[in-house]
Protein backbone atom coordinates (compact mmCIF):
# COMPACT_ATOMS: atom_id res chain seq x y z
CA UNK A 1 0.00 0.00 0.00
CA UNK A 2 1.22 2.99 -1.23
CA UNK A 3 2.37 5.70 2.24
CA UNK A 4 -0.54 8.09 0.73
CA UNK A 5 -3.11 5.69 0.97
CA UNK A 6 -1.57 4.53 4.50
CA UNK A 7 -2.05 8.64 5.54
CA UNK A 8 -5.29 8.72 3.82
CA UNK A 9 -6.97 5.33 5.91
CA UNK A 10 -4.99 6.90 9.03
CA UNK A 11 -7.10 9.52 9.25
CA UNK A 12 -10.00 8.37 8.04
CA UNK A 13 -9.76 6.31 11.03
CA UNK A 14 -8.74 9.13 13.77
CA UNK A 15 -7.75 12.10 11.60
CA UNK A 16 -8.69 15.74 11.62
CA UNK A 17 -12.28 14.64 10.91
CA UNK A 18 -11.97 12.77 13.99
CA UNK A 19 -14.91 10.19 13.35
CA UNK A 20 -13.90 7.03 14.46
CA UNK A 21 -11.44 7.24 17.28
CA UNK A 22 -9.98 3.44 18.09
CA UNK A 23 -12.36 1.09 20.59
CA UNK A 24 -9.47 0.20 22.77
CA UNK A 25 -9.35 4.74 23.31
CA UNK A 26 -12.89 4.46 23.91
CA UNK A 27 -13.44 1.88 26.15
CA UNK A 28 -10.23 2.92 28.35
CA UNK A 29 -11.29 6.54 28.41
CA UNK A 30 -14.83 5.36 29.19
CA UNK A 31 -14.02 3.26 31.88
CA UNK A 32 -11.88 6.05 33.76
CA UNK A 33 -14.99 8.68 33.27
CA UNK A 34 -17.24 5.61 35.01
CA UNK A 35 -14.72 5.26 37.31
CA UNK A 36 -14.47 8.64 38.62
CA UNK A 37 -18.23 9.04 38.72
CA UNK A 38 -18.95 6.14 40.54
CA UNK A 39 -19.07 7.32 43.79
CA UNK A 40 -21.73 10.21 43.36
CA UNK A 41 -23.63 8.21 41.44
CA UNK A 42 -23.46 5.66 43.75
CA UNK A 43 -24.41 8.28 46.89
CA UNK A 44 -27.61 9.40 44.67
CA UNK A 45 -28.60 5.60 44.63
CA UNK A 46 -28.06 5.17 48.13
CA UNK A 47 -30.09 7.94 48.92
CA UNK A 48 -33.19 7.13 47.19
CA UNK A 49 -33.10 3.98 49.26
CA UNK A 50 -34.65 6.14 51.40
CA UNK A 51 -38.06 6.47 52.36
CA UNK A 52 -40.01 9.47 51.08
CA UNK A 53 -41.53 10.24 54.59
CA UNK A 54 -38.37 9.90 56.32
CA UNK A 55 -36.65 12.25 53.85
CA UNK A 56 -38.93 14.72 54.31
CA UNK A 57 -39.26 14.80 58.12
CA UNK A 58 -34.94 14.79 57.80
CA UNK A 59 -35.39 17.60 55.24
CA UNK A 60 -37.66 19.86 56.92
CA UNK A 61 -36.46 19.94 60.36
CA UNK A 62 -35.37 22.78 61.92
CA UNK A 63 -31.69 22.02 61.75
CA UNK A 64 -31.85 21.27 58.27
CA UNK A 65 -33.69 23.95 57.43
CA UNK A 66 -30.92 26.23 59.85
CA UNK A 67 -28.34 24.63 57.43
CA UNK A 68 -29.67 25.56 54.38
CA UNK A 69 -30.01 29.05 55.59
CA UNK A 70 -26.70 29.44 56.65
CA UNK A 71 -25.29 28.05 53.65
CA UNK A 72 -26.94 29.95 51.14
CA UNK A 73 -26.45 33.31 52.85
CA UNK A 74 -22.38 32.91 53.36
CA UNK A 75 -22.38 32.07 49.42
CA UNK A 76 -24.10 35.23 49.15
CA UNK A 77 -22.06 37.34 51.52
CA UNK A 78 -18.58 35.74 50.45
CA UNK A 79 -19.44 36.14 46.65
CA UNK A 80 -20.82 40.01 46.63
CA UNK A 81 -17.73 40.56 49.39
CA UNK A 82 -15.20 38.52 46.61
CA UNK A 83 -16.66 40.80 43.71
CA UNK A 84 -16.49 44.56 45.75
CA UNK A 85 -12.85 43.55 46.36
CA UNK A 86 -11.69 42.00 43.45
CA UNK A 87 -14.09 43.98 40.80
CA UNK A 88 -12.05 47.32 42.03
CA UNK A 89 -8.44 45.68 42.47
CA UNK A 90 -8.62 44.45 38.95
CA UNK A 91 -9.70 48.66 37.86
CA UNK A 92 -7.24 50.00 39.71
CA UNK A 93 -4.31 47.83 38.17
CA UNK A 94 -5.27 47.24 34.96
CA UNK A 95 -7.27 50.81 33.73
CA UNK A 96 -5.66 52.87 35.92
CA UNK A 97 -2.40 55.22 36.56
CA UNK A 98 -2.26 53.29 39.95
CA UNK A 99 1.98 53.36 41.14
CA UNK A 100 3.99 50.24 41.17
CA UNK A 101 0.33 48.24 39.25
CA UNK A 102 2.72 45.10 38.96
CA UNK A 103 3.93 44.91 41.98
CA UNK A 104 -0.26 45.13 42.90
CA UNK A 105 -1.11 42.82 40.37
CA UNK A 106 1.52 39.98 41.97
CA UNK A 107 0.76 40.84 45.49
CA UNK A 108 -3.06 40.91 45.23
CA UNK A 109 -2.95 37.77 43.81
CA UNK A 110 -1.01 35.49 46.19
CA UNK A 111 -4.04 35.20 48.77
CA UNK A 112 -4.96 31.85 46.53
CA UNK A 113 -1.54 30.57 48.08
CA UNK A 114 -2.66 30.52 51.34
CA UNK A 115 -5.32 27.89 52.43
CA UNK A 116 -8.59 29.50 53.33
CA UNK A 117 -8.78 27.16 56.50
CA UNK A 118 -4.91 28.29 57.61
CA UNK A 119 -6.11 31.78 57.18
CA UNK A 120 -8.62 31.06 59.13
CA UNK A 121 -6.71 29.28 62.36
CA UNK A 122 -4.62 32.90 61.87
CA UNK A 123 -7.65 35.04 62.15
CA UNK A 124 -8.93 33.46 65.13
CA UNK A 125 -5.36 33.54 66.54
CA UNK A 126 -5.15 37.40 65.78
CA UNK A 127 -8.30 38.51 66.23
CA UNK A 128 -10.07 35.61 68.37
CA UNK A 129 -10.72 35.93 71.90
CA UNK A 130 -7.49 36.20 73.69
CA UNK A 131 -6.06 36.86 70.18
CA UNK A 132 -3.02 39.44 69.18
CA UNK A 133 -5.72 42.30 69.31
CA UNK A 134 -7.20 41.75 72.01
CA UNK A 135 -3.66 41.26 74.18
CA UNK A 136 -2.74 44.65 72.27
CA UNK A 137 -5.83 46.65 73.24
CA UNK A 138 -6.18 45.09 77.22
CA UNK A 139 -3.38 47.89 78.14
CA UNK A 140 -5.71 50.69 77.09
CA UNK A 141 -8.55 49.52 79.13
CA UNK A 142 -10.37 47.68 76.31
CA UNK A 143 -11.98 43.98 78.07
CA UNK A 144 -13.21 42.56 75.15
CA UNK A 145 -14.01 42.98 71.28
CA UNK A 146 -16.32 41.71 68.88
CA UNK A 147 -16.37 37.97 67.80
CA UNK A 148 -14.32 36.91 65.06
CA UNK A 149 -16.89 33.66 64.85
CA UNK A 150 -20.03 32.79 63.60
CA UNK A 151 -21.74 34.42 60.00
CA UNK A 152 -19.30 37.67 59.66
CA UNK A 153 -16.02 35.54 60.69
CA UNK A 154 -16.59 32.69 58.21
CA UNK A 155 -17.71 35.39 55.53
CA UNK A 156 -14.36 37.90 56.53
CA UNK A 157 -12.37 34.94 56.04
CA UNK A 158 -13.39 33.13 52.85
CA UNK A 159 -13.89 36.60 51.58
CA UNK A 160 -10.30 37.48 51.74
CA UNK A 161 -8.95 34.56 50.69
CA UNK A 162 -11.17 33.76 47.77
CA UNK A 163 -11.91 37.18 45.89
CA UNK A 164 -8.61 36.52 43.90
CA UNK A 165 -10.69 34.25 41.61
CA UNK A 166 -12.83 37.50 40.84
CA UNK A 167 -9.90 39.70 40.63
CA UNK A 168 -7.90 37.30 37.66
CA UNK A 169 -11.11 36.62 35.36
CA UNK A 170 -12.31 40.35 35.93
CA UNK A 171 -9.00 41.92 35.05
CA UNK A 172 -8.60 39.14 31.99
CA UNK A 173 -11.57 40.26 30.57
CA UNK A 174 -10.43 44.10 31.17
CA UNK A 175 -6.98 43.09 29.13
CA UNK A 176 -8.98 41.94 26.36
CA UNK A 177 -11.45 45.21 26.48
CA UNK A 178 -11.21 47.47 23.63
CA UNK A 179 -9.99 50.90 25.15
CA UNK A 180 -11.57 52.51 22.13
CA UNK A 181 -15.20 52.36 23.28
CA UNK A 182 -14.28 53.94 26.67
CA UNK A 183 -12.49 57.00 24.22
CA UNK A 184 -15.67 56.91 22.57
CA UNK A 185 -17.59 57.05 25.45
CA UNK A 186 -15.95 60.10 26.62
CA UNK A 187 -16.20 61.86 23.64
CA UNK A 188 -20.11 61.79 23.80
CA UNK A 189 -19.75 63.61 27.09
CA UNK A 190 -19.72 60.69 29.40
CA UNK A 191 -17.97 60.99 32.71
CA UNK A 192 -15.77 58.31 33.84
CA UNK A 193 -18.25 56.91 35.64
CA UNK A 194 -20.78 56.86 33.56
CA UNK A 195 -18.26 55.50 30.64
CA UNK A 196 -17.63 52.67 33.02
CA UNK A 197 -21.24 51.79 34.08
CA UNK A 198 -22.48 52.05 30.41
CA UNK A 199 -19.55 51.08 28.27
CA UNK A 200 -16.97 48.64 30.38
CA UNK A 201 -19.02 47.05 32.44
CA UNK A 202 -21.34 45.26 30.33
CA UNK A 203 -18.10 43.97 28.59
CA UNK A 204 -16.47 42.39 31.33
CA UNK A 205 -20.00 41.43 33.49
CA UNK A 206 -19.58 37.94 32.50
CA UNK A 207 -15.78 37.58 33.74
CA UNK A 208 -16.71 39.26 36.78
CA UNK A 209 -19.76 36.54 36.89
CA UNK A 210 -17.67 33.59 35.96
CA UNK A 211 -14.86 34.57 39.13
CA UNK A 212 -18.14 34.92 41.39
CA UNK A 213 -19.56 32.04 40.71
CA UNK A 214 -16.13 29.95 41.24
CA UNK A 215 -16.37 31.62 44.34
CA UNK A 216 -19.83 30.48 45.12
CA UNK A 217 -18.60 26.59 44.20
CA UNK A 218 -15.67 27.40 46.53
CA UNK A 219 -17.77 28.79 49.66
CA UNK A 220 -20.22 25.90 49.03
CA UNK A 221 -18.04 23.42 49.28
CA UNK A 222 -15.58 24.50 52.01
CA UNK A 223 -15.43 22.77 54.96
CA UNK A 224 -12.65 23.94 57.29
CA UNK A 225 -12.87 27.46 57.65
CA UNK A 226 -16.84 26.79 58.49
CA UNK A 227 -15.68 24.45 60.67
CA UNK A 228 -13.04 26.87 62.58
CA UNK A 229 -15.58 29.84 62.81
CA UNK A 230 -18.29 27.98 64.10
CA UNK A 231 -20.68 28.31 61.71
CA UNK A 232 -22.99 25.56 60.86
CA UNK A 233 -23.24 24.89 56.91
CA UNK A 234 -23.96 21.61 54.54
CA UNK A 235 -20.11 20.47 54.97
CA UNK A 236 -19.70 20.80 58.45
CA UNK A 237 -23.03 19.64 59.33
CA UNK A 238 -22.27 16.17 57.24
CA UNK A 239 -19.23 15.36 58.96
CA UNK A 240 -21.06 15.70 62.35
CA UNK A 241 -23.47 13.60 61.13
CA UNK A 242 -21.61 11.29 59.10
CA UNK A 243 -22.33 7.98 61.23
CA UNK A 244 -26.09 8.83 60.87
CA UNK A 245 -26.20 7.49 57.24
CA UNK A 246 -29.39 8.90 56.17
CA UNK A 247 -29.25 12.33 57.54
CA UNK A 248 -25.93 12.55 55.68
CA UNK A 249 -26.82 10.82 52.58
CA UNK A 250 -29.74 13.38 52.28
CA UNK A 251 -27.70 16.53 53.61
CA UNK A 252 -24.76 15.70 50.93
CA UNK A 253 -27.44 15.26 48.19
CA UNK A 254 -28.52 18.47 49.13
CA UNK A 255 -25.49 20.05 48.34
CA UNK A 256 -24.70 17.84 45.28
CA UNK A 257 -27.99 20.08 44.15
CA UNK A 258 -26.98 23.32 45.40
CA UNK A 259 -23.32 22.78 43.69
CA UNK A 260 -25.29 21.53 40.35
CA UNK A 261 -27.19 24.56 40.59
CA UNK A 262 -23.98 26.77 40.66
CA UNK A 263 -22.09 24.43 37.92
CA UNK A 264 -25.00 25.26 35.37
CA UNK A 265 -24.65 28.92 36.25
CA UNK A 266 -21.51 28.79 35.40
CA UNK A 267 -21.61 26.84 32.32
CA UNK A 268 -24.54 29.47 31.07
CA UNK A 269 -21.82 32.39 31.88
CA UNK A 270 -18.81 30.69 29.64
CA UNK A 271 -20.80 30.02 26.53
CA UNK A 272 -22.13 34.12 26.97
CA UNK A 273 -18.76 34.58 27.38
CA UNK A 274 -17.75 34.46 23.77
CA UNK A 275 -17.71 37.77 22.14
CA UNK A 276 -18.45 39.49 25.34
CA UNK A 277 -14.95 40.15 26.19
CA UNK A 278 -12.53 38.58 23.78
CA UNK A 279 -11.56 40.82 21.57
CA UNK A 280 -8.34 42.49 21.60
CA UNK A 281 -8.89 46.66 20.77
CA UNK A 282 -6.16 49.17 21.09
CA UNK A 283 -5.33 48.09 24.55
CA UNK A 284 -6.89 49.67 28.16
CA UNK A 285 -7.14 53.47 28.72
CA UNK A 286 -5.21 54.75 31.74
CA UNK A 287 -7.03 56.66 33.81
CA UNK A 288 -5.35 59.41 35.68
CA UNK A 289 -6.11 58.69 39.61
CA UNK A 290 -5.11 62.04 40.62
CA UNK A 291 -5.96 62.90 44.50
CA UNK A 292 -7.34 58.93 44.58
CA UNK A 293 -3.81 57.27 44.75
CA UNK A 294 -3.53 57.53 48.48
CA UNK A 295 -6.55 56.16 49.05
CA UNK A 296 -6.15 53.66 46.21
CA UNK A 297 -2.98 52.51 47.26
CA UNK A 298 -4.13 52.40 51.00
CA UNK A 299 -7.14 50.18 50.03
CA UNK A 300 -4.47 47.80 48.14
CA UNK A 301 -2.45 48.06 51.12
CA UNK A 302 -4.93 47.22 53.45
CA UNK A 303 -6.29 43.95 51.45
CA UNK A 304 -2.57 42.93 51.09
CA UNK A 305 -2.13 43.36 54.85
CA UNK A 306 -4.94 41.25 55.69
CA UNK A 307 -4.44 38.67 53.35
CA UNK A 308 -0.82 38.25 53.86
CA UNK A 309 0.84 40.17 56.04
CA UNK A 310 -1.32 38.82 58.68
CA UNK A 311 -1.51 35.33 57.90
CA UNK A 312 1.85 34.58 57.79
CA UNK A 313 3.10 37.12 60.64
CA UNK A 314 1.01 34.65 62.83
CA UNK A 315 2.35 31.69 61.95
CA UNK A 316 5.83 33.14 62.16
CA UNK A 317 4.73 34.03 65.87
CA UNK A 318 3.52 30.51 66.36
CA UNK A 319 7.35 29.56 65.84
CA UNK A 320 8.89 31.84 67.94
CA UNK A 321 6.13 31.42 71.00
CA UNK A 322 6.79 28.77 73.88
CA UNK A 323 4.05 29.35 76.49
CA UNK A 324 1.67 26.49 77.21
CA UNK A 325 -0.78 28.07 74.80
CA UNK A 326 1.07 27.65 71.97
CA UNK A 327 2.97 24.84 72.31
CA UNK A 328 3.32 21.21 74.18
CA UNK A 329 0.07 19.32 74.73
CA UNK A 330 1.74 16.18 73.29
CA UNK A 331 1.92 16.98 69.83
CA UNK A 332 5.20 16.50 68.67
CA UNK A 333 5.65 17.21 64.97
CA UNK A 334 7.35 14.67 63.00
CA UNK A 335 8.30 15.36 59.45
CA UNK A 336 7.08 11.65 58.70
CA UNK A 337 4.07 13.51 58.38
CA UNK A 338 5.04 15.75 55.44
CA UNK A 339 6.51 12.12 54.07
CA UNK A 340 3.12 10.98 54.19
CA UNK A 341 1.58 13.80 52.58
CA UNK A 342 4.21 13.75 49.73
CA UNK A 343 3.54 9.57 49.57
CA UNK A 344 0.13 9.64 48.91
CA UNK A 345 0.21 13.00 46.58
CA UNK A 346 2.76 11.24 44.77
CA UNK A 347 0.53 8.40 44.05
CA UNK A 348 -2.12 10.20 42.98
CA UNK A 349 -0.53 12.66 40.90
CA UNK A 350 0.37 9.20 39.19
CA UNK A 351 -2.89 7.75 38.93
CA UNK A 352 -4.56 10.85 37.87
CA UNK A 353 -2.34 11.44 35.28
CA UNK A 354 -2.46 7.67 34.20
CA UNK A 355 -6.32 8.34 34.05
CA UNK A 356 -6.65 11.52 32.65
CA UNK A 357 -4.55 10.25 29.20
CA UNK A 358 -6.76 8.29 27.37
CA UNK A 359 -9.88 11.30 28.69
CA UNK A 360 -7.49 13.99 26.95
CA UNK A 361 -6.19 12.42 24.22
CA UNK A 362 -9.97 11.06 23.25
CA UNK A 363 -11.36 14.44 24.11
CA UNK A 364 -8.67 16.12 22.03
CA UNK A 365 -8.43 14.26 18.96
CA UNK A 366 -12.60 14.01 18.59
CA UNK A 367 -15.37 16.19 18.41
CA UNK A 368 -17.55 13.03 19.01
CA UNK A 369 -20.72 13.02 21.69
CA UNK A 370 -18.62 10.20 23.68
CA UNK A 371 -15.64 12.34 23.97
CA UNK A 372 -17.38 15.10 25.15
CA UNK A 373 -19.62 12.55 27.11
CA UNK A 374 -16.17 11.32 28.96
CA UNK A 375 -14.36 14.30 29.61
CA UNK A 376 -17.30 16.01 31.27
CA UNK A 377 -18.04 12.88 34.05
CA UNK A 378 -14.52 13.39 34.85
CA UNK A 379 -15.46 16.67 36.05
CA UNK A 380 -17.82 15.44 38.16
CA UNK A 381 -15.53 14.49 41.11
CA UNK A 382 -14.10 17.60 40.91
CA UNK A 383 -17.45 19.69 41.86
CA UNK A 384 -18.31 17.25 44.63
CA UNK A 385 -17.68 18.76 48.28
CA UNK A 386 -13.95 16.91 49.44
CA UNK A 387 -16.68 16.27 52.66
CA UNK A 388 -19.36 14.66 50.61
CA UNK A 389 -16.78 12.47 48.15
CA UNK A 390 -15.16 10.83 51.29
CA UNK A 391 -18.68 10.48 53.13
CA UNK A 392 -19.81 8.62 49.81
CA UNK A 393 -16.72 6.16 49.74
CA UNK A 394 -16.73 5.14 53.19
CA UNK A 395 -20.57 4.15 53.16
CA UNK A 396 -19.11 2.29 49.97
CA UNK A 397 -16.01 0.89 51.42
CA UNK A 398 -18.23 -0.10 54.42
CA UNK A 399 -21.35 -1.98 52.71
CA UNK A 400 -19.09 -3.72 50.15
CA UNK A 401 -15.81 -6.14 50.99
CA UNK A 402 -14.82 -7.34 47.54
CA UNK A 403 -13.40 -11.04 47.57
CA UNK A 404 -9.62 -12.05 45.63
CA UNK A 405 -8.38 -15.32 45.00
CA UNK A 406 -10.76 -16.08 47.96
CA UNK A 407 -9.41 -13.49 50.26
CA UNK A 408 -12.18 -10.32 52.14
CA UNK A 409 -10.35 -7.29 50.95
CA UNK A 410 -12.24 -4.11 53.28
CA UNK A 411 -11.03 -1.16 51.63
CA UNK A 412 -12.45 0.76 54.75
CA UNK A 413 -9.25 3.38 56.29
CA UNK A 414 -7.02 1.95 53.63
CA UNK A 415 -4.02 4.16 51.16
CA UNK A 416 -6.06 3.06 47.87
CA UNK A 417 -9.23 4.53 49.39
CA UNK A 418 -7.89 7.54 50.27
CA UNK A 419 -5.68 7.78 46.84
CA UNK A 420 -8.72 6.99 44.68
CA UNK A 421 -10.84 9.73 46.66
CA UNK A 422 -8.15 12.30 45.29
CA UNK A 423 -7.93 11.00 41.94
CA UNK A 424 -11.60 11.36 41.38
CA UNK A 425 -11.36 15.18 43.00
CA UNK A 426 -8.41 16.33 40.72
CA UNK A 427 -8.36 14.67 38.11
CA UNK A 428 -9.54 17.44 35.92
CA UNK A 429 -6.54 19.01 36.66
CA UNK A 430 -4.42 16.47 34.62
CA UNK A 431 -7.30 16.30 31.94
CA UNK A 432 -7.20 20.01 31.18
CA UNK A 433 -3.16 20.05 31.17
CA UNK A 434 -2.75 17.22 28.71
CA UNK A 435 -5.53 18.01 26.67
CA UNK A 436 -4.38 21.49 25.77
CA UNK A 437 -0.77 20.31 25.41
CA UNK A 438 -2.62 17.59 22.96
CA UNK A 439 -4.28 20.18 21.40
CA UNK A 440 -0.97 21.87 19.91
CA UNK A 441 0.22 18.73 18.52
CA UNK A 442 -0.08 18.48 14.84
CA UNK A 443 -2.26 15.17 14.14
CA UNK A 444 -0.22 14.61 11.16
CA UNK A 445 2.83 13.63 12.94
CA UNK A 446 1.18 11.13 14.53
CA UNK A 447 -0.05 9.97 10.50
CA UNK A 448 3.15 10.22 9.45
CA UNK A 449 4.57 7.55 12.51
CA UNK A 450 1.54 5.53 10.94
CA UNK A 451 2.70 5.39 7.75
CA UNK A 452 6.05 4.17 8.65
CA UNK A 453 4.17 1.11 9.79
CA UNK A 454 4.08 2.44 13.97
CA UNK A 455 0.80 0.87 15.73
CA UNK A 456 -1.43 3.58 17.26
CA UNK A 457 -0.02 3.08 20.76
CA UNK A 458 3.73 2.86 19.50
CA UNK A 459 2.97 6.22 17.17
CA UNK A 460 1.59 7.81 20.58
CA UNK A 461 4.27 6.93 22.75
CA UNK A 462 7.08 7.68 20.32
CA UNK A 463 5.16 10.99 18.72
CA UNK A 464 2.40 12.29 21.05
CA UNK A 465 4.03 11.82 24.00
CA UNK A 466 7.02 13.04 24.15
CA UNK A 467 5.26 16.45 22.58
CA UNK A 468 2.54 16.54 25.49
CA UNK A 469 5.63 16.00 27.89
CA UNK A 470 5.23 19.49 29.40
CA UNK A 471 0.99 19.23 29.89
CA UNK A 472 1.82 15.62 31.39
CA UNK A 473 3.99 17.01 33.52
CA UNK A 474 2.16 20.22 34.84
CA UNK A 475 -0.81 18.24 35.29
CA UNK A 476 1.00 15.88 37.54
CA UNK A 477 2.30 18.83 39.87
CA UNK A 478 -1.23 20.43 40.04
CA UNK A 479 -2.35 17.00 41.14
CA UNK A 480 0.52 16.65 43.90
CA UNK A 481 0.50 20.20 44.92
CA UNK A 482 -3.23 20.34 45.56
CA UNK A 483 -3.77 17.01 47.21
CA UNK A 484 -0.88 17.72 49.30
CA UNK A 485 -3.34 20.39 51.15
CA UNK A 486 -6.28 18.41 51.03
CA UNK A 487 -8.64 18.16 54.37
CA UNK A 488 -11.66 16.90 54.55
CA UNK A 489 -11.37 13.67 52.39
CA UNK A 490 -8.33 12.90 54.43
CA UNK A 491 -9.84 13.63 57.26
CA UNK A 492 -12.67 11.09 56.50
CA UNK A 493 -10.42 8.67 54.72
CA UNK A 494 -7.10 8.44 56.50
CA UNK A 495 -6.42 5.21 57.93
CA UNK A 496 -6.06 5.08 61.40
CA UNK A 497 -2.71 6.02 62.56
CA UNK A 498 -1.79 7.96 59.28
CA UNK A 499 -0.95 11.61 60.09
CA UNK A 500 -0.20 14.10 57.14
CA UNK A 501 0.50 17.37 57.34
CA UNK A 502 -3.23 18.84 57.19
CA UNK A 503 -4.41 16.25 59.46
CA UNK A 504 -1.98 17.01 62.17
CA UNK A 505 -2.91 21.19 61.46
CA UNK A 506 -6.66 20.07 62.23
CA UNK A 507 -5.68 17.78 65.44
CA UNK A 508 -3.65 20.61 66.99
CA UNK A 509 -6.07 23.45 66.15
CA UNK A 510 -8.80 21.40 67.29
CA UNK A 511 -7.03 21.39 70.93
CA UNK A 512 -5.90 24.48 70.97
CA UNK A 513 -1.72 24.57 70.78
CA UNK A 514 -1.75 26.55 67.94
CA UNK A 515 2.20 27.04 67.58
CA UNK A 516 2.38 23.36 67.19
CA UNK A 517 0.32 23.98 63.16
CA UNK A 518 3.56 26.98 62.24
CA UNK A 519 5.84 24.30 60.90
CA UNK A 520 3.09 22.41 59.34
CA UNK A 521 1.15 25.59 58.00
CA UNK A 522 4.11 27.22 56.22
CA UNK A 523 5.31 23.76 54.06
CA UNK A 524 1.60 23.66 52.55
CA UNK A 525 1.51 27.96 52.22
CA UNK A 526 4.89 26.92 50.48
CA UNK A 527 3.36 23.98 48.38
CA UNK A 528 0.24 26.21 47.72
CA UNK A 529 2.70 28.74 46.27
CA UNK A 530 4.40 26.55 44.51
CA UNK A 531 1.21 25.60 42.58
CA UNK A 532 0.37 29.03 41.92
CA UNK A 533 3.81 29.13 40.25
CA UNK A 534 2.90 25.99 38.15
CA UNK A 535 -0.58 28.02 37.32
CA UNK A 536 1.42 31.73 36.35
CA UNK A 537 3.54 29.29 34.42
CA UNK A 538 0.50 27.41 32.14
CA UNK A 539 -1.20 30.65 31.99
CA UNK A 540 1.52 33.18 31.09
CA UNK A 541 2.75 36.03 33.22
CA UNK A 542 -0.03 38.02 35.02
CA UNK A 543 1.88 41.07 33.97
CA UNK A 544 3.64 40.42 31.00
CA UNK A 545 -0.29 40.85 28.93
CA UNK A 546 -0.48 44.04 31.01
CA UNK A 547 1.37 46.04 28.16
CA UNK A 548 2.10 49.64 29.33
CA UNK A 549 4.88 50.21 32.37
CA UNK A 550 4.19 50.77 35.80
CA UNK A 551 4.24 54.91 36.86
Amino acid sequence: MAASDRVRETAATFGDDGESPPVSLVLLAGSVAALVAFPVVWLVLRSLEIGLQQALDLLFQPSTLEVVTNSVALVAGVTLGSILIGVPLAVLTVQTDLPFRRFWTVVVSLPLVVPSYIGAFAFVSAFGPHGVLSDLLAPLGVESIPTIYGFEGATLVLTLFTYPYVFLTTRAALLSFDGTLMEAARTLNHGRWAAFRKVTLPQIAPGIAAGGLLVALYALSDFGTPAIMHFEVFTQQIYVTMWEPNHAALLSLQLLAFAAVVLALENRVSESEEGAHVSRGSGSVRISLGLWKVPALLFCALVATLCLVVPVGILFMWLTRSDPAYAGGGFDFSWIYGLNSGWVALLAALAATLGALPVAYLSGRSDSRLATLFERASYVGYATPGVVLGLALVYFASSTTPEVLGVELSLHQTIPLLVFAYVVRFLPQAVGAVRSSILQVDPKLTEAARTLGESPGSAFRRVTLPLVKPGVVAGAALVFLTTMKELPATLVLRPTGFETLVTYIWRVQDAGYYGQAAVPALALVGVSALSMLVLLKQDGSLVRREGGKDA
